[in-house]
């Protein structure tokens, strides 16, 4: 019976490996086309689901099996290993050839019931080493539970960005907010910020329907006298990159490589608008770094009154406008420059702080109805990203489908061969596109479109027969509790909700009339009382706001999706060594564990409101 035992369990760690290999041929042939497909395809978007076949279902099951087989094993051989050293009733015999259990009072020998060789082992080792190994197997069973849920059946959406310019037109497309986040002119040097502002304003989309809103946590005038100078260079620019079709829109990396003229037949009108564009870049950065050096800030008159004796963390709300829109499609979008009021004794939480103050200003002046976010170190590597996000957003038959589009984060310059793994590629493209496939991607909190619905809270099922439904009969305290004090915020909210903020919605061209009232939701003290960042916004509470606010999202019942359009949609800078891996790593890590012990977490979000059981694994995924 004792070589029965053995040979049985030798079977079955040799299935589970064989199960364990097939598992892996199985995701390799998803992401090479070998394995079957199913999707469909509409005007603007399409998606791809790939079933597990009926072989893989086979085999999971039998490397779970596998899996319990052996911790239910180690379980068994611990507990008789306790039987065998209490009070000197069972002994172990080992003559060489094979392992029994002898009873000292009947002096009956029998074999151990399921693996005799491990409880061999057991004889000499302590029993917290068996228990501890038990425990590691358990585990390891359960970390391999949650990968196999997240990969189980991937999506692959598939973006048309042609189809959607016909079925809607030019001036049919919605209004797009563009949020940028900064916050330190010496950690996030200004020229950085710049490159992703004019990489967004080139963007293929009509530049009456975009509004560019730069978040400036750090109140710097280098800061703001960098946009300035950027958005004049960006009248030259944008002219360029269009006439050309120019296909990496960042300045920086676009005049990385000098043009062929011999191997691409360039034309001498080509060549010389280039080096001239080319010298105004290079001016341009000059200017700006010369002003970083001096860390004194430009004097040009009562531009910069506002930034006179100003202190890091306590200064007054900053709300101006760099540039306005005429309502000129080939024109350049509206820019707007944000530094939200800080005071040592007020919290400011950070990121989803700036986010929320963006949020309220923006309603007031533009109130676009979808708004992308983008941290200023993420630059627009396709002129089309826009496009490709707004297929999703447009293209689905359902809004409770897409309430949000993500776009995987890419990098550039990372060290050789990726030591640290700062590119993400693994977590990127086979955890996120089987994600997708349950309830939607994860926030990535930059190259993320929102319904600015959403944002303020509204769910699928609020949004059913709304047409009839309005604020106004909600009391006028309840809302303020919710949105604030500010009549022209709720106003604003109201004509989104109520879906008033249709295809060819035109932007408040008077943006200079609003600057007072934005001013007054910038300050510090205005969510006090509020629901923003507990029950609308972004959320507080974790260093990492984007994941916590995708938990909110995905509780309330909308979905995600994940668009991965080529060439990349946006690339960040990585991380250069392991100092500053590690320290991003460490700030993932303490935000997630927040958030797993949060009253808004996804445990909890499962049983109390509409998070989906395996979404839920999906982020307790990203704990282990």
């Amino acid at each position: 019976m004792a070589g029965v035992a053995t040979y049985m369990g030798t079977l079955l760690y040799r299935l589970q490996v064989v199960s364990s290999y097939c598992l892996v041929f199985h995701y390799f042939a998803t992401y090479t086309g070998i394995s079957r497909r199913y999707g469909r395809s509409c005007n603007v978007h399409g998606y791809v689901v790939i079933p597990p076949s009926g072989c893989v279902v086979i085999l999971s099951c039998v490397s779970l099996l596998c899996n319990v087989y052996w911790n239910f094993t180690a379980y068994v051989d611990f507990a008789w290993s306790l039987a065998a050293m209490s009070g000197g009733r069972l002994k172990l015999v080992d003559d060489g050839r094979k392992v029994l259990v002898s009873d000292c009072r009947s002096g009956r020998e029998s074999p151990p019931p399921l693996s005799p060789c491990s409880l061999s082992s057991l004889r000499a080792a302590p029993n917290w080493v068996c228990l501890t190994a038990f425990f590691c197997e358990a585990w390891f069973t359960f970390v391999w539970l949650l990968y196999l849920n997240a990969k189980w059946n991937p999506v692959i959406y598939k973006a048309y960005p042609h189809r959607l310019l016909s079925q809607f037109g030019l001036n049919e497309l919605p209004a797009v907010d563009l949020f940028v986040t900064t916050a330190d002119p010496d950690l996030e040097p200004p020229i950085i910020t710049v490159n992703t502002v004019l990489s967004l304003l080139a963007a293929d989309y009509p530049a009456n329907r975009l509004a560019c809103y730069i978040s400036d946590d750090g109140g710097s005038p280098i800061t703001y006298y960098s946009l300035t100078e950027a958005s004049k260079f960006a009248s030259r620019w944008i002219p360029f990159c269009r006439k050309y079709d120019v296909k990496i829109r960042a300045p920086f990396m676009y005049f990385s490589e000098d043009p062929n003229q011999s191997s691409l037949g360039l034309s001498l009108d080509f060549l010389r608008d280039w080096k001239a564009i080319k010298n105004d870049y290079e001016e341009l950065k000059q200017r700006i770094e010369n002003v970083g050096k001096s860390h004194l800030p430009p004097h040009r008159g009562d531009d910069y009154v506002e930034f006179s004796n100003i202190e890091r963390g306590n200064h007054q709300s900053i709300v101006k406008i760099l540039w306005e829109n005429k309502d000129e499609i080939d024109g350049i979008s509206h820019l707007i420059y944000v530094s939200r009021e800080k005071r040592p004794k007020h919290l400011h939480h950070f990121k989803a702080g700036a986010m929320n103050v963006l949020t309220r200003v923006s309603a007031l002046m533009t109130n676009a109805p979808f708004i992308l976010n983008v941290d200023c170190d993420m630059f627009a590597n396709n002129h089309q990203v826009i496009l490709h996000g707004m297929c999703l957003l447009l293209g689905l038959d359902e809004e409770a489908s897409c309430g949000y589009v993500q776009i995987p984060q890419r990098f550039y310059g990372a060290l050789k061969d990726d030591p640290f793994g700062n590119k993400l590629e693994v977590l990127q493209k086979f955890v996120g596109e089987g994600i997708a496939g349950i309830q939607g991607p994860l926030n990535g909190g930059t190259g993320s479109f929102h319904r600015r619905k959403i944002i303020y809270g509204c769910s699928p099922s609020q949004l059913e027969g709304q047409e009839k439904t309005t604020h106004e009969s909600f009391p006028c305290k309840e809302l303020k509790r919710v949105f604030g004090n500010s009549e022209e915020l709720i106003q604003s909210t109201n004509v989104i909700i109520m879906r008033e903020a249709k295809p060819g919605l035109s932007f408040n061209t008077e943006l200079s009339s609003k600057i007072e009232i934005a001013k007054q939701v910038a300050a510090s003290t205005y969510e006090q009382n509020t629901s923003w960042g507990k029950e609308i916004g972004w959320m507080y509470g974790s260093m990492t706001e984007d994941i916590l606010t995708g938990i909110r999202i995905h509780s309330l019942g909308w979905k995600s999706a994940n668009c991965n359009p080529n060439p990349a949609g946006f690339l960040g800078l990585s991380p250069s060594g392991g100092p500053e891996s590690l320290t991003q790593f460490k700030r993932w890590s303490t935000g997630l564990l927040e958030i797993l012990f949060d009253r808004n977490g996804p445990l909890t979000a499962t049983f109390t409101k509409q998070l989906q059981f395996r979404q839920c694994l999906a982020y307790l995924l990203l704990n282990t």
